[in-house]
């Protein structure tokens, strides 16, 4: 009898562990993020044990794509409402639009989260109606990078609001191919994000705009022509070989490896164009506001990649955890401590700009913040424009018509159709959009 009370309890004992263990394992939640493959996504990724050792009932697992791919996954997920992700990596692109149209979760700025100290024009850029969609965990707008070795050497000078013109001069008087030195990198990856980014900035200094005040496409008019025509025939005298397959991380490892005479691109690749344990070139690089032609309106672009919460969500609340961590004065507090103030995700908040010690660190600071408050997405154009945004315009359709002009550009920068060519078939698509969307 006395051996039956042992075996009772003993399995009781062995239930009640079970249904503990049982109990540890419903508590946790896994969430889902989706992010892009750049250098400060990848380092989030990294310090998220940091995470989870301060909110033990909460792991994340990671999906990490190519730009490009992410926007088609997290459009498709969110338009489906699939809920495969709880937290999304999107842009100042997606974030109104799809605030507005109830797919995503207003982000929780409650307590200490300190929404005011974002930047105005990056705030303003998430939200819809006041409310905030997005929060970002890195803003940028685009500058010029040069080598200041080089282009001393060529007898040359880069400043801020250059012409373009000057711009092509400087590429052609440091253009070395023999040596492996090319005068100028840019995008040519095709995509709205990718070489549309870049193309749209050079098109409004052109005076081009991608609508007129009736919603008319104007990719055939002659400013977008001019600016693509000088495009495609500075990279191709003057850039790498193969431009139409690079976009960002692509030409930040050629600007590393000391292959670029100038860069321009994001703001935020200055913390790696100086950081001597990637670039080769650290020491040498200057700084300069984005070039210019018939006008500085909308010359350089504004973008903050932002984590989001979709609505559909089961673990909102886990999600919500993540996002404010990720995106706090804190996080990049964390950053500046553990890999240096110069590594720190920048571009979103004062505080981080105020900081003595990213002040001394980052010698890209003034540059970066002037380009960023210079931008203006509500008055981007040198022609009046119904739209808001500098390198996009914020509707609904712009994804496709974007994406489709980056294929026809792209394909103008390769060689396999002329730059008219190029142009008319993104006029004729963009126009047979804006049609069916009943925009006339």
């Amino acid at each position: 009898m006395k051996s039956l009370t042992k075996n009772t309890l003993a399995y009781a004992v062995s239930i009640s562990a079970a249904m503990t263990a049982a109990g540890t394992t419903f508590a946790e939640t896994q969430i889902t993020v989706a992010t892009v493959n750049n250098g400060h996504m990848i380092e989030m990724q990294k310090l998220t044990p940091e995470f989870e050792k301060a909110n033990p009932d909460i792991k994340v697992k990671w999906v990490t794509l190519e730009e490009n791919v992410l926007r088609q996954n997290v459009t498709q997920d969110i338009a489906n409402k699939s809920g495969l992700y709880d937290v999304m990596t999107i842009g100042m692109y997606e974030a109104p639009i799809w605030g507005d149209r109830g797919w995503l979760t207003p982000i929780d700025v409650s307590g200490s989260y300190d929404a005011q100290d974002i930047l105005p024009s990056i705030r303003q850029g998430l939200s819809h109606e006041g409310t905030l969609y997005g929060a970002p965990f890195y803003g940028e707008s685009s500058m010029v990078m040069y080598r200041k070795d080089l282009v001393k050497n060529a007898g040359m000078t880069v400043s801020d609001r250059d012409s373009w013109e000057h711009i092509r001069d400087v590429a052609a008087a440091v253009h070395n191919p023999s040596e492996g030195v090319y005068g100028i990198c840019l995008r040519g990856k095709a995509g709205w994000g990718d070489n549309m980014a870049l193309m749209t900035t050079i098109a409004n200094s052109f005076g081009a705009r991608w609508f007129d005040e009736n919603w008319k496409p104007q990719l055939e008019s002659k400013e977008w022509k001019q600016a693509v025509s000088f495009y495609v025939d500075l990279l191709t005298k003057y850039g790498p070989p193969g431009s139409s397959s690079n976009s960002f991380n692509e030409s930040l490892a050629l600007f590393n490896e000391g292959k670029c005479g100038m860069w321009i691109d994001a703001t935020i690749a200055a913390s790696f164009v100086t950081d001597p344990s990637q670039s080769k070139v650290a020491d040498q690089v200057g700084f300069a506001q984005s070039p210019i032609s018939a006008t500085d309106k909308g010359a350089n672009w504004l973008w903050s990649w932002s984590l989001a919460i979709p609505a559909a969500t089961k673990k909102a609340e886990a999600a919500q955890t993540f996002v404010r961590w990720a995106t706090s004065k804190e996080y990049i507090q964390l950053v500046g401590e553990t890999n240096g103030w110069a590594a720190v995700p920048t571009g979103t908040r004062a505080s981080t700009y105020a900081n003595p010690k990213f002040q001394e660190a980052a010698i890209f600071a003034d540059a970066e913040l002037k380009a960023i408050n210079s931008a203006d997405p509500t008055d981007s154009t040198l022609k009046p424009s119904p739209y808001v945004g500098v390198q996009f315009a914020a509707i609904p359709e712009f994804q496709a018509i974007g994406t489709i002009t980056g294929q026809m550009i792209s394909g103008a920068l390769s060689g396999s159709m002329s730059v008219d060519q190029a142009l008319k078939s993104a006029n004729t698509s963009a126009d047979r959009q804006m049609r069916r969307a009943r925009y006339y």
